[in-house]
């Protein structure tokens, strides 16, 4: 009676297991924010108050482990940009996936490396998924700057440029949000057409998944997904 007591009716995974794997998922996003994506495992499994081999049976690698932090986060950045698409206003929709993303930048510390390292491509799903995401956001540009709202010569290299330029205002300014609204206010206001009055220099060769983003500043990026 008591083990049966143990067992959720949904689908059969025992109740103390699945309070242990939303123990590691709060544990891992704080240690992430305090350490970056490869802080060892066995530091997040002492801040969960688990067992190595717990933290393991749940998420067996590093990255299913930083997949299984930040999946609310990256679900919010696909929603975003399936509402961006689906804006009457291709600038509103633009507007609103800036924001969203940078948002989520500033209120957890440790996804702006969880964007960029959380979904390698050693799958054809995870291929496909950003393939698909990057189609989405060239798509989006392309609208925005038929509507004449977006300038012509911004380049979806900008956006990743942004994201690092944030990244580094909330890392050295993680408590000020209105620091951080306002850049990405500015930002924006800079990609107006009718604020491009002066070309622009050629876009550089950055790329969203080559953001050069540690979870404890721009200066590093992860050398391992071991």
């Amino acid at each position: 009676m008591a083990e049966s007591s143990r067992i959720t009716a949904q689908d059969g995974v025992r109740a103390d297991a699945r309070r242990n794997r939303e123990r590691v998922l709060v544990a891992a996003r704080a240690v992430f924010a305090e350490h970056g994506i490869d802080a060892p495992m066995a530091t997040v499994a002492r801040r969960a108050g688990v067992g190595v081999a717990t933290l393991y049976r749940h998420f067996p690698t590093r990255d299913a482990l930083v997949r299984g932090a930040f999946a609310q986060q990256m679900e919010t950045c696909a929603r975003a940009l399936t509402e961006a698409l689906a804006a009457p206003d291709p600038w509103q929709g633009f507007q609103h996936l800036v924001e969203t993303v940078c948002g989520l930048q500033r209120e957890e510390r440790g996804f702006p490396a969880a964007f960029v390292a959380a979904f390698p491509e050693s799958t054809s799903e995870h291929a496909q998924s950003r393939k698909q995401a990057e189609r989405d956001l060239m798509t989006l540009v392309r609208r925005a700057q038929a509507s004449g709202a977006l300038r012509a010569d911004f380049h979806p290299s900008d956006l990743a440029v942004v994201l690092l330029a944030h990244c580094g205002l909330v890392t050295a300014l993680p408590g000020d949000a209105a620091a951080s609204r306002r850049l990405v206010a500015y930002l924006l206001q800079s990609f107006r057409a009718d604020a491009a009055d002066q070309p622009l220099p050629p876009p550089g060769a950055l790329t969203l998944r080559s953001l050069p983003i540690a979870a404890d500043g721009p200066q590093g990026r992860r050398s391992s997904r071991a």
